[in-house]
């Protein structure tokens, strides 16, 4: 099978949108390279700039008015090759475990959600910040702040589950988070202050969206919505109404019924369970069972 066939059908799949997220990272690093490459050996690397500036976030006002979609696009776009790893790796680690907790749509909401607070941060440091605002105008690029998101919304979500991390040993994932936040902090002060206080922003979005889908309000409902109605008119679907008629109610299916309140019993055996084997040992029903537990 081809490349492009491969790819066309991770796209079509329904149930991957960890991998989708992840190949449209590639592609637009790997476009982005070969652009370069190809314009500096004519003679033309000017124009890769003017390229990049349609995908980059610019912290000037004007000049993000003119291009208002890099607001997103800038979370799909690196252009080195280490950013674009540690990216990529640290959002298929901890995308594994939200998508596998909370399911794909959330997950796409939450890394969606993330960029977005990311650059809402990063502009309003430019612009409002003393500091900043001699360098207006600086650009940003990079999956970090949507990564960050996932990150603590992860470690929000499972504080005590634990990653083996070479040369150190098992280490909980709110150890983690908290690392990645501080480093952020600490960087703040450096060459690339906007990008790690879009990283801040980030974190905020992945705690705060965590702790709401928590308390039964999913602040990525519209951003999916906005989703699916651009898929539906890409994909030439026909918007279907639904009348409600006065009919007997049928009785809840199997893919209608609640996830009824775990009983406190069935708590504490989940918690033994992860005393004793890891959370990696629950199935996919005491997981659900322990999240709607954590929502009391």
């Amino acid at each position: 099978m081809s490349i492009i066939a491969d790819i066309k059908t991770a796209f079509s799949r329904r149930d991957n949108a960890l991998n989708q997220l992840l190949l449209i990272n590639v592609l637009v690093f790997v476009v982005l390279v070969v652009m370069e490459a190809i314009l500096f050996l004519t003679g033309a690397s000017s124009v890769f700039a003017v390229l990049l500036r349609q995908l980059e976030i610019s912290s000037n006002l004007p000049s993000l008015l003119r291009h208002p979609w890099t607001l997103l696009t800038y979370a799909f776009t690196h252009v080195k090759f280490f950013h674009i790893l540690f990216n990529l790796l640290n959002l298929y680690w901890f995308g594994m475990l939200l998508r596998e907790y909370l399911g794909d749509r959330r997950l796409v909401g939450l890394y969606i959600l993330g960029a977005l607070a990311g650059a809402v941060l990063f502009l309003l440091s430019y612009n409002l910040l003393p500091a900043l605002q001699p360098k207006l105008g600086t650009p940003m690029i990079g999956a970090s702040a949507a990564v960050t998101a996932i990150i603590v919304g992860a470690a929000t979500l499972l504080p005590d589950y634990t990653f083996s991390i070479i040369l150190i040993g098992p280490v909980r994932i709110k150890y983690i988070a908290a690392v990645v936040v501080l480093i952020s902090i600490a960087g703040i002060s450096g060459q690339n202050s906007g990008g790690q206080i879009a990283h801040i922003g980030g974190a905020i979005m992945g705690f705060v969206f965590v702790r709401q889908l928590q308390a039964g309000r999913d602040l990525g409902r519209p951003i999916l919505a906005v989703g699916d109605w651009v898929s539906g008119l890409l994909q030439g679907r026909p918007r279907l109404r639904v009348s409600h008629r006065n009919a007997p109610a049928a009785a809840p299916g199997k893919n209608q019924a609640p996830l009824a309140q775990p009983k406190q019993n069935e708590i504490d055996l989940i918690l033994d369970k992860i005393s004793r084997s890891g959370y990696e040992s629950l199935s996919k029903d005491e997981k659900q069972k322990l999240f709607k537990a954590s929502q009391q």
